[in-house]
């Protein structure tokens, strides 16, 4: 027979245990996402495009409220970026606000978009997030740009073409911050669950979020195992904090960048 404080000893060590649980469990990896609707456009296919901004973890579709980004835009051809931001409509998922915009290729080249969110504020890990996202997309066969640095405070140079790639390519880049690597920066890499389509089911939680670093000079590789988009986010702590409730607290800085892979039928 269990008498009273036995009963209260066992309730005291499963509580302990969850509290435990709670702060050992894997943190779920957050990813700015700006999707287009192609990577590649040819000479016969529509000149416009859509493109879809949303604050998410890929793998397992939970979705984060997006407010309206602080910047959007292009760079054509490695030019100067284009501002783009009064395009954007909001587009609501649920109850979760997501944005979006419809944009018309003008000329043959790549078209490296890019957006920075407004902080966003995390009370688990208890800091702001902003991630610097980029994707390129091809238009008509002139392939000049897609290696272009736009100068944002936080970004992935890529050192592999990232569009016309098959499922099993690698890809590679550099992770730089102010415009200069980072020396063995972590890289969180996830496989985008799009809706609609038969859902990649994650044998454990390690592998819903895949984890490298960068070598000495800030460069990574990975070879993409599925075709899909692939999101690339190296994450570093910004040299300033953000005022949150009277308190300064820490800044994650995120720079990501999304790469579609196809089938080798």
């Amino acid at each position: 027979m269990k008498t009273r404080s036995s009963s209260l000893s066992w309730i005291i060590v499963v509580a302990v245990l969850a509290v435990v649980g709670a702060v050992i469990a894997p943190a779920i990896a957050h990813f700015q996402m700006l999707i287009p609707s192609r990577d590649v456009v040819g000479t016969d296919d529509s000149r416009e495009i859509t493109l879809d901004l949303l604050f998410t973890h890929p793998m397992e579709g939970h979705m984060m409220n997006m407010a309206k980004p602080k910047a959007f835009g292009v760079s054509v051809g490695g030019g100067e970026p284009v501002d783009l931001l009064a395009t954007l409509k909001e587009k609501k998922i649920g109850d979760y606000s997501t944005w979006e915009t419809t944009y018309r290729l003008q000329r043959p080249g790549d078209y490296v978009f890019f957006v920075e969110p407004m902080p966003y504020w995390e009370p688990a890990e208890d800091c702001f997030i902003i991630h610097y996202t980029k994707v390129v997309v091809n238009a008509f066969g002139l392939e000049e740009g897609w290696d272009a640095e736009l100068g944002l405070k936080t970004e992935i140079v890529p050192l592999v073409r990232p569009y016309g790639l098959w499922a099993g390519n690698v890809f590679r880049g550099i992770v730089k911050v102010d415009g200069k690597p980072v020396p063995y920066a972590e890289i969180e890499v996830e496989y985008y669950n799009e809706p609609g389509a038969t859902p990649v089911e994650p044998p454990t939680d390690a592998h819903i979020t895949q984890v490298i670093k960068a070598n000495a000079h800030g460069e990574f590789c990975y070879a993409m195992p599925k075709a899909g988009w692939w999101g690339f986010a190296a994450l570093n702590e910004a040299d300033y904090t953000i005022d949150h409730e009277g308190e300064a607290k820490a800044v994650e800085l995120g720079a990501l960048i999304w790469v579609h892979t196809s089938a080798m039928e």
